[in-house]
């Protein structure tokens, strides 16, 4: 009997490994995203954080360990977002990443965070299936927004003049999107992008400039197409899909 058990207990851990080491490290989690909250508010290059790092064995070990949690953050993320049910990846994304995610939002299936703690999710907004959200220098995103499948919005990107190819980038890169705007499925939204109030992104297009709200626009790079009606009263109040 008590082989059976210890066979039935390697098995599981086998299986569920990931989040026993999860649940274990969620409160170092928690404090790493803070950490990296504060240090995006000081000094958004981490090159320069590493580079202004005192030297030496302890130093060089921290970094390790500092590298691989890291990793596992990243990797538990893409796991968090395959999760069947909305209020788990809600109360993980909240509560252990530390996301900003405001009543009646909802991150569908698939969802890849970076930098949790820089990522604001307004009221009763929706962010559609395998969205890549990289909020390495701040994401905010508006009450009833609705942003469709497939979409890309980057902070971050490396300079391509710099002789070291390093992220020269702050918190002025940070992408803003206003109330009742409508991302279409497969756009991309490039850093320092402020998107206006009702403003509509058009299937496919690549956003590289602000766009004024109840603007639409289309195309790569985006350009304006058409104007939205401004008398806009709805709110995305319907209930999140099961299971997804």
């Amino acid at each position: 009997m008590t082989s059976i058990i210890i066979v039935l207990s390697i098995l599981l851990f086998l299986i569920y490994w990931k989040w026993i080491c999860f649940i274990v490290l969620s409160p170092i989690i928690r404090i790493l995203s803070r950490m990296r909250k504060k240090s995006l508010d000081q000094t958004p290059n981490d090159i320069e954080i590493a580079q202004r790092a005192p030297k030496g064995k302890k130093n060089i070990i921290v970094k390790i360990v500092y590298h691989y949690l890291s990793g596992f953050v990243r990797y538990m993320d893409f796991q968090t977002g395959l999760l069947p049910f909305h209020w788990l990846r809600n109360f993980i994304y909240r509560n252990v990443f530390g996301v900003n995610i405001c009543d009646g939002a909802i991150i569908y299936w698939g969802a890849e965070i970076r930098s949790h703690s820089n990522f604001y999710l307004g009221k009763r907004s929706i962010v559609g299936d395998r969205a890549i959200l990289d909020a390495r220098n701040g994401i905010v995103i508006g009450e009833d927004v609705n942003i469709s499948s497939n979409i890309s919005i980057w902070t971050e990107q490396h300079d391509h003049r710099d002789p070291m190819f390093n992220c020269n980038s702050d918190t002025s890169f940070k992408v803003v999107i206003g109330n009742r705007a409508w991302i279409g499925p497969g756009s991309t939204i490039l850093h320092s992008v402020t998107i206006g109030e009702g403003a509509v992104i058009a299937a496919g297009s690549v956003v590289t400039k602000d766009v004024e709200p109840y603007a639409i626009v289309a195309g790569v790079p985006a350009k304006k197409i058409g104007e939205r009606n401004r008398d806009l009263r709805y709110h995305l109040t319907e209930p999140p899909c099961p299971f997804y």
